[in-house]
């Protein structure tokens, strides 16, 4: 190994990227060569000063909610083994035909250029070249992969491009849209058996999230109903699913200042008389 290749291997090293052969290649050579250390403490001031240079942000009040909302709507399935490599297989080397020699008097009497042989051929690039190579380009798409994501989040991008590459149902969408407003709202209130449900509302979006953890089981005959409570009157705001307990769902409706908001177990669908046909299992007031 040369200096040139340590030294993209110390930027490698300081981002904590290498691979496990080019990290066993990297100490041996760093213990061989004393006089390169310097490309090792280079790189790690760098690394150092680019976390530094990155302002530390309080996560928002709602993101236990988010992520209880994300957990809830994301499938969970046991990871897959990865597959097993197949160890190469050598080809034999195939036996090139005998070359006849011309006869003695041939040579004698050939010109300079007739017997002049063509210069050899460049040898083909072995396996562990061509591997060597490889590692070299992926370690430098890895530091520059690491170098972007660190430049995306000192400017405060981040966290929004992520955001935006996700998925997210509605009911989340709605979350971060209550949470945004700048007269975003919440009151969290206690479920009959233990739990908790936080209600998040704002009046600008026209938009009020549950978000709920520790609800009870029902039977696959029921559904929870959402209800706003308004003056002596309960309106229906939607049936909604649960997962494990948890539950993030978008209120129906359009919610009015005063209204409580309180769940019930209806039939499954909602209740057919399109008021509460039992006791709320939690009411949450809003004023």
């Amino acid at each position: 190994m040369n200096e040139d290749e340590f030294a993209e291997l110390a930027a490698g090293y300081a981002l904590d990227a290498l691979s496990p052969d080019d990290l066993a290649a990297f100490e041996a050579a760093r213990a061989a060569h004393p006089e390169w250390e310097h490309w090792v403490r280079t790189d790690a001031e760098t690394a150092a000063s680019l976390a530094d240079s990155v302002t530390a942000v309080s996560p928002p009040a709602a993101l236990r909610d988010s992520l209880l909302a994300r957990v809830a709507q994301t499938p969970q399935h046991p990871a897959a083994e990865p597959p097993v490599a197949e160890p190469p297989v050598a080809e034999p080397p195939v036996a090139e035909p005998p070359v006849a020699e011309p006869p003695v008097a041939e040579l004698v009497e050939a010109s300079p250029a007739e017997s002049a042989e063509p210069p050899p051929a460049e040898p083909a690039p072995t396996t562990s070249v061509i591997q060597a190579v490889e590692r070299r380009r992926w370690t430098r798409a890895m530091v520059g992969l690491a170098a972007s994501l660190v430049f995306l989040v000192a400017l405060g991008f981040g966290a929004v491009t992520i955001g935006n590459l996700l998925d997210r149902p509605p009911a989340v969408v709605a979350l971060d849209e209550i949470e945004a407003a700048p007269d975003a709202q919440s009151a969290t209130a206690e479920l009959v058996d233990g739990g908790t449900a936080t209600a998040h509302w704002s009046e600008s979006v026209g938009k009020a999230v549950l978000v709920s953890d520790g609800l009870p089981a029902i039977s696959d005959d029921e559904s929870f109903e959402l209800w706003f409570v308004r003056d002596d009157s309960a309106i229906s705001a939607g049936v909604f699913d649960v997962t494990d307990g948890t539950a993030t769902a978008v209120l129906d409706g359009a919610m009015q200042p005063g209204d409580a908001i309180a769940v019930t177990v209806e039939p499954a669908g909602g209740s057919p008389a399109g008021e509460p046909t039992s006791d709320p299992i939690v009411v949450i007031p809003t004023a």
